[in-house]
C-alpha cells in the first residue's frame, strides 16, 4: 500500500512538472473563444486563431533600422520578460511590433520569455501557475528588461515614444519614465509597507501621485487586479486612494463600493454607492447594488 502511495506521488510530481513546462497552451472560455495561457512563443502566436492579427501588426510595422543599429549591441546584454493577453487589443498591437524590432536587432530569442495571462474575472491578469506573481503586472502588455538578473526598466502597455526609442533609452542608460508610474509605485509601497503605515502617509501620497497619475483609470485598474486576486485589503486601499485623488468622479466610489461588497462590508459598500448617487443620481449600477445589499442583509 505504501509503495502504491509513493508511486502515485511520483506520477503526480511528473504530471505537475510537465504542466509547468508546457508551452503554447490553448484554452477556451465559456463562449468558445480561444486564448493562450502561460509560457508561449512566436510559434504559438502563429496558430490559426492568432496569426491574422499577429502577422498584420508584425508586417505593417516599419522598424527604424538606423535607430536599432545604435543599440543592438547593448541589447545583447539583456534578458526580457513579456506579459501579454491574447485577448487584449494593446497586446495584439504591440507584441508583434516588439518581435519585429527584436528580430531586426538580431536579439537572441533564448533570452526572451513570454507569458500569456488570463482575462477571466476570477483570474484577472494572472497566469495559470501564477507566473505574474512578484512582477507588479497591472497592464498588458508589459515588457521587462533585465541586466545581470536585475530589472532595469519596463515598457508598460505601449511605448512612451516608439518601441525603438524606448528600448534605446532603456539599454543605453538614458533617462526614461514608463507609463503608469503611479500604479507601479503604489504596488511597490503595498509590497514594502503595511496598509496602516500607508494610511498615515495619505496626504503626502495624494499630493505625489496627483502629479503623475494618468486619470482615475490608472489606479482603478490596479485595484481590480487586487480585487480579482481576493487581496481585499490592498484593493480597498488602492480604491480609497483613488477617491482621495479624484473625489469628484463617481466611478471611483463605485469601484470602492464593489470591493467592500465583495469583502462583505455592507455598511461601507452602502456609503460608497450612496456617494455614487450623490454625484450621478441616475446611476443604474449603484441603484441595483443597493437593492442587492438590501436582499443580502434582510433575514
Amino acid at each position: 500500500m505504501k509503495s502504491i502511495a509513493i508511486l502515485l506521488t511520483i506520477i503526480l510530481s511528473i504530471t505537475y512538472s510537465i504542466a509547468q513546462t508546457e508551452i503554447n497552451t490553448e484554452v477556451f472560455d465559456d463562449k468558445g473563444k480561444a486564448k493562450l495561457l502561460g509560457p508561449i512563443n512566436k510559434e504559438g502566436l502563429q496558430k490559426d486563431t492568432y496569426k491574422d492579427w499577429f502577422n498584420k501588426n508584425y508586417n505593417d510595422y516599419i522598424v527604424n533600422e538606423k535607430l536599432v543599429e545604435t543599440f543592438k549591441d547593448s541589447l545583447k546584454d539583456y534578458k526580457i520578460k513579456v506579459f501579454l493577453g491574447t485577448w487584449c487589443g494593446d497586446s495584439k498591437k504591440e507584441v508583434p511590433r516588439f518581435y519585429n524590432v527584436l528580430e531586426t536587432a538580431d536579439f537572441n530569442m533564448e533570452n526572451l520569455e513570454v507569458i500569456a495571462l488570463d482575462n477571466e474575472k476570477e483570474h484577472y491578469k494572472q497566469g495559470p501557475n501564477s507566473e505574474e506573481k512578484g512582477y507588479n503586472i497591472h497592464r498588458v502588455p508589459t515588457f521587462i528588461f533585465y541586466k545581470d538578473d536585475k530589472e532595469v526598466s519596463r515598457i508598460v502597455e505601449h511605448p512612451v515614444e516608439t518601441l525603438e526609442r524606448d528600448i534605446e533609452k532603456i539599454v543605453t542608460n538614458q533617462r526614461y519614465t514608463f507609463n503608469y508610474i503611479a500604479a507601479n509605485y503604489v504596488q511597490y509601497l503595498l509590497a514594502e509597507k503595511t496598509i496602516e503605515e500607508l494610511h498615515k502617509e495619505n496626504n503626502k501620497l495624494v499630493a505625489q501621485l496627483s502629479e503623475f497619475v494618468k486619470g482615475s483609470r490608472e489606479l482603478n485598474t490596479l485595484g481590480y487586479v487586487y480585487l480579482r486576486a481576493k487581496a481585499y485589503d490592498k484593493a480597498i486601499y488602492t480604491f480609497t486612494l483613488n477617491t482621495l485623488i479624484f473625489p469628484y468622479k463617481y466611478n471611483v466610489y463605485d469601484s470602492l463600493g464593489e470591493a467592500y461588497f465583495e469583502s462583505k462590508n455592507y455598511t461601507e459598500a452602502i456609503k460608497n454607492y450612496n456617494k455614487v448617487l450623490e454625484l450621478n443620481p441616475e446611476d443604474k449600477n449603484a441603484l441595483d447594488m443597493l437593492e442587492k445589499i438590501k436582499l443580502e442583509t434582510t433575514d
